[in-house]
């Protein structure tokens, strides 16, 4: 299989077992978004998607988020971990909204990226999923699928990001990065992972994920 032909067939199956796809994280506009999105580091989507509630119930715009403290807003999301430096970042970048931005999130990466505690991925969310700006942005499932399908080397992020936006076409990013986050958790996760069922992988992989799957399994 040629590269194009390895892609179109990822494609393909992408939209045959997704035609709908959701959102893994609840939010009702790309405020609570951006914070979910914040919150998910290093967390999971349904840890955040327990306490963000908690949290958006209290305070879910930039001017009654600044009305909590930063122990107050700690106090709520520490179960998602990292509470300390998130705590500091959604309050800090709830006043710059304010500040800055008439209480609106900004439709620009450069300004996102400016907020603190948010780095590209959390900016490219935010432009894909709140404001429909092609973007890709690599969370784990999409960073080892890559490296999985043979379409990019695994060394960074950065790189496979750069991969997947060379290789698929721009119109389809939004849809395909939320496919393949579903298609990885469900399909082909880093632990527990079921060959057999992995339709994408065992037909197009990387031969040496394959023969090392293998290998793992005879012993």
């Amino acid at each position: 299989m040629t590269k194009k032909e390895k892609v179109n067939f990822i494609i393909n199956t992408l939209y045959k077992l997704y035609p709908e796809i959701p959102v893994p994280l609840d939010h009702k506009d790309p405020y609570t978004l951006l914070i979910a999105v914040l919150l998910s580091a290093q967390s999971t989507d349904v840890r955040v998607n327990k306490i963000t509630p908690l949290l958006f119930e209290i305070a879910d715009n930039p001017y009654d988020m600044v009305k909590l403290s930063v122990e107050e807003i700690r106090d709520i999301i520490k179960p998602v971990g990292l509470s300390p430096m998130k705590s500091k970042g959604i309050h800090g970048l709830s006043k710059i909204l304010i500040e800055k931005h008439d209480g609106k999130v900004p439709k620009s990466f450069e300004a996102l990226e400016e907020l603190p505690a948010v780095g590209h991925k959390t900016a490219s969310v935010v432009m894909s999923q709140a404001f429909g700006v092609p973007a890709f942005p690599v969370d784990t499932h999409i960073h080892r699928l890559m490296y999985r399908w043979n379409l990019s080397n695994g060394k960074n992020v950065v790189q496979t990001e750069k991969d997947a936006k060379r290789l698929f076409p721009k119109e389809l990013w939004n849809d395909l990065h939320l496919q393949i986050i579903w298609y990885g958790r469900e399909y082909s996760p880093a632990r527990g992972w079921d060959l057999e069922k992995d339709i994408i992988t065992k037909t197009i992989g990387r031969k040496s994920v394959i023969n090392e799957y293998y290998k793992q399994k005879k012993s």
